[in-house]
């Protein structure tokens, strides 16, 4: 009991479930109007400069573009991503399954874990594999989501030792949810579960219509101030400082980011690399998400804007700089608790000034342009 109070207090002062969080879903193709099956994560970390960049494969592995922390100059740990065949990858923090004492400087492998998987992997039953071959303790906490080009999706809600697998076909409505917390796990431990609420409510009657489409989830879901709990929507103008808690959007989410698939292949064929460079987009909205402008990407080796990549001197981006400079107009009180405030004024306001309701349709704009070319 005192070793989990301490746990528990170091969990409070080094704010551990606010440095690797993030809320997620994967979309069923029978729930997108396309046809096409979704990743999204919306991320939320304390490392707040990310960049976005492509991996040429080698000896037999496959390309990828994944999103990386800046300071991440080998390009070893994979934060999300999809590959040359198809397979996208990303993941949840779980506080729940961990049922060992394996310390934690030998944890926070996932990064290195997600690399792997999209060095190797075509499909969801490979990541299965990977898995059950991997040696133990693993080094991970966490919920595990893929997608493949055969409209397969699943997510393993993983621990050092083992996994239960969700499999997106037993999801009545198409779509499977995660936080940071495990279904599988501990009951009424982990973080998240009001996040896990929201993104619920926003996301159910659109599912229910066959309508959930990326930009639905970037646009809605990632910029939404809408609290279960309180069953209110605070973006109503009525508040100009309000308490960031169990938002979707938080002050240490650094990406909101959706992988559109192609049209499930059929058994028996194979992705082919043109075609996954064609049809497949990581729909990009790189810094917090109620300021940030989606930026579509290819995984190709030209597929990666320049303003994504690391082209900084500390392996910053151009729009990671952009998007935070806004997000610290957004909290602009600098002192204290200041980065717990929210001046939702600058996000929507009676003149329509506002971030949100600035960006949103200059996104939206460009998800028509792109997809309507795609299409072609």
């Amino acid at each position: 009991m005192i070793k989990r109070l301490r746990l528990l207090l170091c969990c409070l002062i080094l704010g551990l479930p606010e440095i690797l969080a993030c809320t997620s879903a994967i979309v069923g193709a029978e729930a997108n109007p396309s046809g096409r099956p979704l990743l999204w994560k919306n991320r939320d970390t304390s490392t707040i400069d990310n960049k976005v960049e492509y991996v040429a494969g080698k000896s037999g592995e496959h390309s990828y573009v994944g999103l990386f922390n800046a300071d991440d100059r080998k390009l070893e740990q994979a934060w999300m991503g999809m590959n040359d065949a198809g397979f996208a990858v990303m993941n949840t923090a779980s506080y729940n399954i961990k049922d060992d004492k394996v310390p934690q400087k030998n944890m926070d492998k996932e990064g290195f874990l997600m690399a792997k998987a999209l060095k190797t992997c075509v499909t969801v039953d490979d990541f299965e594999q990977l898995l059950n071959t991997l040696p133990r303790p693993m080094g991970v906490e966490a919920n595990f989501g893929v997608i493949d080009a055969y409209g397969n999706g699943a997510f393993f809600e993983t621990n050092n030792h083992a996994f239960v697998k969700y499999d997106l076909k037993d999801a009545s409505d198409h779509i499977l949810v995660r936080t940071n917390y495990s279904h599988s796990g501990r009951d009424n431990e982990g973080y998240g579960f009001v996040r896990e609420a929201n993104a619920c409510h926003i996301l159910s009657p659109y599912a229910a219509k066959g309508e959930v489409t990326p930009e639905l989830l970037t646009e809605t879901v990632s910029r939404s101030f809408w609290h279960d709990m309180k069953q209110r929507d605070y973006s109503d103008g009525s508040e100009k400082w309000v308490i960031d808690q169990d938002f979707i959007p938080r002050y240490k989410s650094t990406a909101t980011i959706v992988i559109e698939g192609c049209r499930p292949l059929q058994p028996g064929e194979k992705p082919d690399a043109d075609l996954i460079k064609n049809q497949y987009i990581m729909w990009t909205g790189l810094g917090y998400p109620p300021c940030a402008e989606i930026v579509p990407v290819w995984c190709s080796a030209d597929g990666v804007d320049s303003s994504l990549r690391g082209t900084g001197p500390k392996g910053n981006s151009v729009m990671g700089d952009k998007v935070k400079a806004r997000r610290d107009e957004v909290f602009p009180i600098h002192k204290g608790n200041g980065d717990k405030y929210i001046d939702m004024t600058r996000l929507f306001n009676e003149e329509g000034t506002g971030y949100v309701q600035v960006l949103v349709p200059q996104n939206l704009e460009v998800y028509r342009k792109v997809k309507q070319q795609r299409d072609k």
